[in-house]
C-alpha cells in the first residue's frame, strides 16, 4: 500500500519535470548572450569597483567597526524607533536569503571550476563587499517609506527614487522588475530544485518534496515580514552554528593539512593551477562570481530586509548589515572550502553539492548527511527571505493589492521548481536575473556614495 502512492508521485514528478521539446535550447539561446553581459567582466568589475570606492571613501571604517556592529546587533532598539522587526531579525532575514546553496554548493563549484585559488578571490570580493553591504543598508533606512498598510518599505528602488530624484525612477523600476523575477529563480525555483534533488537520492519523490515545502512556505509568508523574521531568527543562527561545528570537527581531524590548504589557496590564486580551465582569468572570475552569489553584496537584496528594521539610525543598521557578509563568506564559506581542500576531495572530479558531500564523507565517514540537511534547511530559509524581497519589489511595481496574488504564485513556483527538468537551465536563468538586478543598484550606490560618506563622517560612534 505504501509503494503505490510513492510510485505515482515519482512518475508524476518525472512527467511534470519534462520540458517541451526544444524549449531548453530556446531558453539557452536567449539566456546565454544576456548572461554574458550580466555576468561578464564589466559587471564583475563594477561590483568590485563599487566595493573598493566605498571602502576607501569610508577610510576602511567598515572593517574597523566590525566589533561595533556586533555590539549594536546585541542591543535592543529604543522604544521610539520605527520599523516592524528588530535589527537582529533584519540581519537574520537577510542572512536567511544568503546562507544556502551558495555556501555549500557554490563554494564547491568555485573550487571545482576555478581550483582552490578561487577561494582567495571569494575572500577579496567579500572584504570589499562588507563596505557595499554597509552602504546598502544605510541608504535603505535613510530613504525608506511607509506603505498604505503601515509597513516600512525600502531598498534600491526607494533609495534610487528618493535619493536620486524622480528623473531616476525608471532605474528603480528596472531594479524592482529584475528583483521580482530573480526571486522566482535564485530565491525559489533553484532552491526547491536543489532540495528535491537532495531528497530524491534517499527515495523521496520530487513532487512530494515540492508540496510539503510549498505548504511550509505558505504557512510562513502569509504572515508577512514579522512571521518570516521570527522563522529566520529561530532557524538561521541554530543551523549556521550546527554547520560550522560540523565543519570544524572535520577540519580538526585533518588539522595537519590546514597549513597546506591555505598555502594551496594562496599559490593557486595567482597561477591558475588546479583550475578546470587552467587559466588565471577563470580562477578570478569564478571566485568573484561565487563570492558575490554567496553574500549578495551589491545585488541590492539585503537592504530590502534592513529597511524594515526597528531603528531610526541608518549608520547603526549599516554596521549590523555588514556582519552578514563577514559571517556568510569569510566564516561559513571558508569552513566549507577548508573541508573540501583538507580532505583532498576537490581532486575527485565532483562538483556542487556532490563535491561537498564527498568531502564530508571523506573527512568523517557517513557525515555527508550534514550537507543534505544543511541544503534542505538553508534552502527553505532562502525561499522565505527571497519571498519577502520579491514581494516588496512586486509591491513597488503594482501596489499593495498585488501582495496576496504574489504569495500564491510564489508557493506554486516552489512546487513547480521541485520537479524542474534541467539544473543547468534553471541555474543559468537565475544567474542572469541576479546580474541584471545588480546593475541598477550599483549605479545608485556610486551616485549616492557622497550621502554614505557624509552620514558616516558625521556619525558619533559609541566607544566601549
Amino acid at each position: 500500500m505504501d509503494v503505490l502512492p510513492a510510485s505515482l508521485l515519482t512518475n508524476l514528478s518525472l512527467q511534470l519535470g519534462q520540458f517541451p521539446s526544444g524549449l531548453e535550447d530556446a531558453v539557452e539561446a536567449i539566456n546565454n548572450p544576456i548572461n554574458g553581459f550580466a555576468w561578464g567582466w564589466p559587471t564583475v568589475i563594477l561590483i568590485a569597483g563599487t566595493g573598493i570606492l566605498l571602502m576607501v571613501g569610508l577610510g576602511f571604517m567598515p572593517l574597523l567597526r566590525i566589533p561595533y556592529g556586533v555590539r549594536m546587533l546585541l542591543r535592543n532598539p529604543t522604544s521610539s524607533s520605527e520599523g516592524e522587526i528588530s535589527p537582529f531579525q533584519a540581519l537574520m532575514t537577510s542572512m536567511a536569503a544568503t546562507i544556502g546553496t551558495g555556501n555549500i554548493a557554490g563554494v564547491a563549484v568555485a573550487i571545482a571550476m576555478g581550483g582552490p585559488g578561487a577561494v582567495f578571490w571569494m575572500w577579496l570580493i567579500a572584504i570589499f563587499g562588507i563596505a557595499t553591504k554597509y552602504a546598502e543598508a544605510l541608504l535603505a533606512v535613510h530613504f525608506r517609506e511607509v506603505d498604505p498598510l503601515g509597513n516600512h518599505v525600502g531598498g534600491p528602488m526607494y533609495y534610487i527614487r528618493n535619493g536620486l530624484g524622480p528623473n531616476w525612477a525608471w532605474l528603480g523600476g528596472f531594479f524592482a522588475l529584475f528583483g521580482m523575477l530573480a526571486g522566482f529563480g535564485i530565491g525559489n525555483g533553484v532552491q526547491s530544485f536543489e532540495v528535491s534533488s537532495a531528497l530524491a537520492t534517499i527515495g523521496i519523490p520530487r513532487l512530494l518534496t515540492g508540496v510539503v515545502l510549498g505548504v511550509l512556505v505558505f504557512g510562513v509568508i502569509i504572515g508577512g515580514i514579522k512571521r518570516i523574521a521570527q522563522a529566520a531568527s529561530a532557524i538561521v543562527p541554530l543551523m549556521s552554528l550546527f554547520y560550522v561545528i560540523a565543519c570544524l570537527v572535520i577540519i580538526l581531524s585533518n588539522i595537519s593539512e590546514v597549513p597546506e590548504a591555505f598555502s594551496t589557496i594562496f599559490s593557486n590564486a595567482f597561477t591558475g593551477e588546479a583550475a578546470a580551465s587552467g587559466t588565471l582569468t577563470q580562477v578570478i572570475l569564478m571566485g568573484f562570481k561565487r563570492g558575490i552569489f554567496s553574500n549578495e553584496a551589491g545585488l541590492g537584496s539585503a537592504p530590502i530586509a534592513h529597511a524594515a528594521a526597528n531603528t531610526n539610525d541608518p549608520v547603526r543598521q549599516g554596521t549590523i548589515a555588514m556582519l552578514g557578509t563577514f559571517i556568510d563568506t569569510l566564516v561559513i564559506c571558508t569552513m566549507t572550502a577548508l573541508v573540501i581542500i583538507t580532505t583532498g576531495a576537490y581532486q575527485s572530479g565532483e562538483s556542487g553539492s556532490d563535491l561537498s558531500i564527498a568531502a564530508f564523507n571523506s573527512g568523517l565517514a557517513g557525515s555527508g548527511w550534514v550537507v543534505t540537511a544543511g541544503l534542505v534547511v538553508f534552502a527553505l530559509t532562502t525561499v522565505l527571505g527571497w519571498g519577502f524581497y520579491s514581494e516588496r519589489c512586486t509591491e513597488y511595481l503594482f501596489g499593495v493589492q498585488a501582495i496576496l496574488p504574489f504569495r500564491l504564485v510564489w508557493v506554486a513556483v516552489v512546487v513547480i521548481g521541485a520537479v524542474a527538468g534541467n539544473r543547468g537551465v534553471v541555474w543559468d536563468v537565475a544567474d542572469t536575473l541576479n546580474g541584471l538586478m545588480a546593475i541598477p543598484n550599483l549605479i545608485a550606490l556610486v551616485l549616492l556614495s557622497g550621502t554614505v560618506f557624509r552620514l558616516s563622517k558625521n556619525y558619533q560612534f559609541e566607544e566601549g
